[in-house]
């Protein structure tokens, strides 16, 4: 059983600056607005020897006009119901309040430790404050600053006392899968049908998730980490910091993933931030498919989905290795074919082909179509090979590789498709000097 410490409480106390103490980055995003923080977000922590993995959760709220806050009241309860221990987060600066107090009375119903957090304790007389928390009628009450971490770590050598011995999980080995997208595609909702439960907040508005969630997905034989991200949209529309910093770690989820699931608006089709975010994704060496959500919404006839394909092909030009799917994700059409289409795609982008392979089958072709004399000098490729990487990289050796241009190399990434399974993921082709 993993061990699990939600951090609760009213919004704007401090919970996400403990959390991002706690997993040793800035991983939740920060702001003096209260409700920064809707869904759960997960990472892993560690402290004295015990491995737990810590939740930030939104500010519990009741009555207020944000429309949100029925949702993030249902994401902290299924937070509640995760923990194996609860950090109780106030405002020492602030003192008691009525939201506390209601706060308490739930969380008196969950059974679990509940170890209050008075934050904000930065001076002697703010920590005495602290005592006033004592009314909510739990035992243990730490005075910390969770920005300056002054107190935490008593905090936590009481917290790991009632976790259990556990081996910590790498994930280093396993694929991770990023989903992008511009807003309101369908990203959550994606990711809540394929682990059946409510993992991110889903509204007909634009930007609901604001912070890049990771889950671990584990059935029907797969194992791996999806991540859904904040809808990336041009910078011009970015008017708010907060959405800045979304945007900021949907483009580090990118980076981090093995696998880049890049989902279209049916209605809409491929616009142009389309093409920016597959275009990084490439730069990044990272595969990448593109699922066109909403299919169900689209009228048809037989040869509709060829004709939106092939004017995606054309858009992403030279990026036209990369496969296309359409789904449904409201109609549950095609969604488990997606993440099959997924794991072929970093399975691509982890083959190994041999030397003698590579030579037996595109020596003949390049003798057969060798690269364009220059200055009446002849090019003679004499010998291929991978390079070790995390992505398709081969060397071809020759006589004088400064001469081979830009239109030869694509013949040869073209032959080596042809050969070989690399769907969905970026080639790279190096000339060396034999």
């Amino acid at each position: 059983m993993a061990n699990i410490v939600a951090i609760v409480g009213r919004p704007n106390v401090g919970k996400s600056t403990l959390f991002n103490r706690l997993v040793e980055k800035r991983s939740a995003i920060m702001d003096d607005t209260s409700g920064v923080t809707r869904d759960r977000h997960y990472g892993p922590a560690e402290w004295t020897g015990k491995n737990f993995t810590a939740i930030d959760t939104g500010g519990y709220v009741v009555g207020s006009d944000d429309k949100f806050e029925g949702a993030i009241r249902q994401q902290v309860a299924i937070a509640l119901e995760e923990a194996t221990v609860v950090i109780f987060m106030v405002d020492c600066a602030e003192g008691l309040s009525s939201l506390d107090k209601d706060f308490a009375n739930v969380l008196r119903t969950s059974q679990k430790p509940v170890f209050i957090a008075a934050n904000k304790a930065d001076n002697y007389e703010r920590s005495l404050n602290a005592n006033e928390f004592y009314e909510l009628g739990f035992d243990q009450i730490f005075p910390i600053s969770s920005a300056s971490g002054s107190g935490t770590g008593e905090l936590l050598d009481e917290v790991v006392k009632h976790l259990d011995e556990d081996k910590k999980e790498s994930n280093d080995d396993i694929p991770k899968i990023a989903i992008l997208g511009r807003p309101n595609v369908g990203k959550s909702s994606f990711l809540n049908i394929l682990v059946g439960e409510e993992r991110s907040i889903v509204t007909d508005e634009a930007g609901t998730t604001r912070d890049s969630i990771d889950t671990r997905y584990n059935a029907y034989g797969k194992d791996f980490i999806l991540t859904d991200t904040a809808g990336i949209r041009k910078k011009s529309r970015v008017k708010e910091n907060i959405e800045f910093y979304s945007v900021m770690r949907s483009i580090q989820a990118l980076q981090d993933s093995d696998v880049c699931v890049v989902i279209l608006d049916a209605e809409r089709g491929f616009e142009s931030q389309d093409m920016s975010i597959i275009s990084l994704a490439h730069r990044y060496n990272k595969g990448v498919m593109i699922m066109v959500n909403k299919w169900d919404l689209i009228e048809k006839d037989t040869r509709t989905s060829e004709i939106f394909k092939k004017e995606i092909q054309e858009k992403l030009g030279e990026l036209n290795y990369i496969p296309i799917i359409f789904t449904s994700v409201v109609k549950k059409q095609r969604i488990f074919q997606a993440i099959e289409l997924a794991m072929e795609i970093y399975n691509n982008k982890h083959r190994r082909i041999s030397t003698s392979k590579l030579n037996d089958l595109l020596l003949p072709e390049i003798e057969r179509t060798p690269p364009p004399s220059y200055k009446g000098k002849y090019i003679k490729i004499k010998y291929i090979t991978q390079l070790p990487g995390n992505t398709p990289v081969f060397a071809f050796f020759c006589n004088l590789p400064q001469y081979i241009k830009h239109p030869y190399l694509r013949f040869i990434e073209n032959r080596l498709r042809s050969h070989f399974d690399f769907k969905g993921v970026p080639v790279r082709i190096f000339f060396r000097k034999k």
